[in-house]
């Protein structure tokens, strides 16, 4: 392992760009500072790098590694080894990746932290020969590799469950559809025996919290930050002593949990085999099918309609949020129950299986956040580390 700085080892340059040059659509990506990938027609790089945020607001710096033709903000550093037989360039990122929380004291700035060229080629770094570079690139790659495999079939499972929600509760294509007859609500045209009815009347609205009283001695407890659109990306263990004052709403499986803050953000989740224990901050609306089976009720409270109805109905300036009530009086529309049973036994396996990859994902990270530092710090022998195989996971 060689001792050397970063400054010694790669160029930077800056990108080209302010973020007003993102198109809809475009040949190439666009890479800003929170490493959002927008689309432009024209391009500045055509080079193997890392890219890292020169600046952000609330001190994190985000890393990518990128080979092709691309263009990137103006405060977004392009980072190329100087010699590839000296410094791989995909290990060069995974180099980069356990510095990143360190580089959150590093950066200058009281608003906005910024990332300057002397604390960038200032890093300090130790380097193995290039052979064990590329080892270490493979093993680690491999692991993201199957997370991006398994983040596209989630993201293309759950996109044929929502279309085929849309064409069969939108646009009123269901089987056999053609020997229904339309009739006005208020809602519009809808199919006859179908109704309009309040989201109280087939989900109830956080129906089971937990007290000191009757509390488990540990939980897994999810709060808004850790919900993003569609996914709960982290369930935090606490000795229920020990955990927040709004460690209450319990969740099980089948209830979709919607943050009652800020709701043009997103936030909600559907929960599918939980583990034991598991509570939900009472920022959440937890929704727990009744009427309807859950694949139904997930899909009509995540609709662009609905998210804007909750928007609409937010109160307060600075921190806009709903109530439980309000969720209570959305409009939604019941259909019968046959049409709804075959719809969750067409898209509920679906579900399931976007489960079963977000849980792979899980496992595959922490084991690749595991073995990084270990790896890239010459503390394990890459000879003995086999990569990662999908049929073993």
């Amino acid at each position: 392992m060689r001792k050397t700085t970063l400054g010694d080892l790669v160029t930077f340059r800056t990108g080209k760009l302010n973020s007003n040059a993102a198109v809809a659509t475009g040949q190439y990506p666009f890479f800003t500072c929170s490493q959002e990938t927008y689309r432009i027609d024209s391009y500045s790089f055509d080079t193997e790098c890392v890219l890292l945020a020169g600046n952000n607001a609330a001190g994190v710096y985000p890393l990518k590694y990128y080979k092709g033709k691309f263009d990137a903000y103006q405060r977004t550093y392009v980072i190329e080894s100087l010699d590839r037989k000296v410094l791989s360039t995909r290990f060069l990122y995974y180099l980069l990746r356990p510095q990143l929380e360190r580089l959150q004291t590093l950066s200058t700035g009281a608003a906005t932290k910024f990332l300057t060229l002397s604390i960038l080629k200032n890093i300090e770094v130790s380097l193995p020969d290039v052979d064990v570079q590329h080892r270490i690139a493979s093993i680690l790659s491999a692991y993201d590799d199957l997370i991006e495999n398994n983040t596209r079939r989630i993201a293309i499972l759950e996109e044929m469950a929502r279309r085929i929600y849309e064409e069969w509760f939108v646009h009123f294509r269901f089987p056999e559809h053609e020997q229904v007859k339309m009739v006005e609500s208020e809602l519009g045209l809808i199919p006859e025996g179908w109704r309009v009815v309040s989201l109280g009347y087939i989900a109830d609205i956080n129906a089971k919290s937990i007290r000191p009283a009757n509390a488990p001695d540990e939980i897994l407890y999810i709060d808004i930050a850790s919900v993003v659109p569609g996914a709960i990306t982290q369930k935090q263990p606490y000795r229920f002593s020990e955990a927040p004052g709004r460690a209450r709403r319990v969740v099980q499986n089948g209830d979709v949990i919607w943050s009652c803050v800020r709701p043009n953000r997103r936030s909600y989740a559907l929960v599918l085999q939980p583990e034991p224990a598991l509570i939900a901050s009472t920022g959440f609306a937890v929704l727990s099918a009744k009427s309807v089976p859950y694949s139904y009720l997930y899909f009509s409270v995540t609709t662009d309609d609905f998210v804007g109805f909750l928007t609409n109905h937010a109160t307060g300036a600075a921190y806009p949020a709903v109530t439980a009530s309000t969720f209570e009086s959305a409009q939604i529309l019941m259909p019968q129950t046959e049409v709804t049973d075959r719809f969750h036994s067409i898209t509920a396996p679906m579900l399931d299986l976007s489960e079963t990859l977000k849980r792979k994902n899980a496992n595959l990270r922490a084991t690749r956040d595991l073995l990084l530092p270990k790896l890239v710090s010459g503390e394990l022998d890459v000879s003995t580390l086999p990569e990662p195989e999908e049929k073993a996971i």
